[in-house]
């Protein structure tokens, strides 16, 4: 006769400290990298090579929200502003008044996100590897 055990109870403790540990990291890392995002891209958003800034309500106008919930955490970084796409990527044609624009796009918001998701990306992973290793 063999008889066979189990240390699952003790793995499973160990799971569940480390998954403590991993929900507010996340946040933390989360919060920070669309904080420094909001920034980038309110700097891109400020001038030549970008759109001029004539009374900087656009570039006010960015916000972040941080989300958690039972799955995750999540940021928006965005803006209202209609002028947002409009200036990200450009207009040409007539708008609703029947008035022509050559506009070109003036990208403030696509590049401010390669610029800052590697760093994102690290970060995230530091966390994983703090998860994992206890």
């Amino acid at each position: 006769m063999a008889g066979v055990t189990s240390n699952a109870s003790v793995v499973a403790a160990q799971l569940e400290a480390r998954a403590a540990v991993a929900g507010p990291a996340a946040t933390v890392v989360v919060r920070h990298h669309a904080m420094l995002l909001e920034t980038a891209i309110r700097a891109a958003a400020s001038g030549r090579p970008g759109p001029g800034v004539q009374t900087g309500d656009y570039r006010r106008s960015w916000t972040t929200e941080v989300r958690t919930s039972a799955t995750g955490v999540e940021a928006i970084v965005g803006t209202s502003r209609p002028q947002g796409p409009r200036l990200e990527y450009g207009f040409v044609g007539p708008d609703s008044l029947g008035r022509v624009y050559h506009q070109p796009p003036f990208p403030h918001v696509g590049p401010s996100v390669e610029r800052v998701e590697p760093l994102f990306l690290a970060a995230m992973g530091r966390v994983a590897e703090q998860v994992v290793t206890g």
